[in-house]
């Protein structure tokens, strides 16, 4: 299936059911479980492939919960952030067929791990914010950077939304217009850089079912659970398979050094 034995295949399928939970109820983290657990057992790059059009469907679905109105406003709102965001995803995804495995598990591993202890132990993710617009360009260049290579360029994004103590809700859409951007942009940068063919794209396209299936789960868990509570323990596993990729980051350079 897809090259991949029936167990992992249906282990894809299962971890992105979950992830599209995760993000239904809480906004973010699909590409960052995925790619934390789906790298546990994948290449690299193939499992930077698997999640780019889960991601994309998925940010399409959650930018226009509440209309394509309020989702055009947002994409005016943060149209600094944005703009980056689009600019160095290309820039970067130019090196994510060349870089090596190692380095690809620990630039995704670290962010993974730093971003969910810091939650864990309580720290608050925010910075002083004397002027949006340059908070919102260096955010946008940092998440593109990180987003052509790795496929997540969710984090400084969060961070800037803390700091501006956003709304939920509003937390909420913009979270997914950035995203849904910043995923098409990705999309057409990994056709042009190949990571995007012809024997990772079914693969990818097949788990789009899943990862919405999922998705409409969690946003019934997003309407009626405790929020903090469910985000605690989804940073605990961040945290673990954040880890994990950082353990086998290590255990790829080693050979390599």
């Amino acid at each position: 299936m897809f090259g991949l034995d029936p167990f992992h295949f249906w282990t894809a399928i299962a971890i992105t059911l979950f992830s599209g939970f995760v993000k239904g109820a809480i906004g973010f983290a699909m590409p960052m479980i995925m790619l934390a657990a789906l790298g546990s057992f994948l290449p690299a790059q193939q499992a930077v492939a698997a999640v780019i059009l889960p991601v994309l469907v998925t940010n399409i679905r959650q930018a226009l919960r509440g209309g394509w109105r309020p989702a055009w406003q947002a994409t005016r709102d943060w149209r600094w952030h944005v703009g980056m965001v689009v600019l160095f995803i290309p820039v970067s995804a130019f090196f994510a067929t060349r870089v090596p495995q190692w380095l690809m598990y620990a630039l995704i591993g670290l962010p993974i791990t730093g971003f969910a202890l810091w939650q864990i132990l309580g720290r608050s993710l925010v910075l002083p914010v004397h002027h949006r617009r340059r908070m919102e360009i260096a955010t946008g260049v940092t998440g593109g950077l990180i987003g052509g290579i790795s496929g997540i360029w969710g984090p400084p994004l969060l961070v800037l939304l803390l700091s501006l103590h956003v709304p939920k809700a509003e937390q909420m859409r913009v979270q997914g217009v950035v995203f849904f951007i910043g995923a098409a942009v990705l999309t057409l940068s990994h056709l042009q850089s190949g990571l995007l063919n012809a024997r990772t794209l079914p693969f990818s396209a097949i788990l789009v079912v899943p990862a919405l299936v999922g998705m409409g789960l969690g946003y019934l868990a997003h309407d009626r659970l405790d929020a903090a509570r469910f985000r605690r323990w989804t940073l605990i596993l961040l945290a673990l398979t954040g880890a994990n990729l950082l353990r086998r980051a290590l255990e790829l350079a080693g050979p390599a050094v």
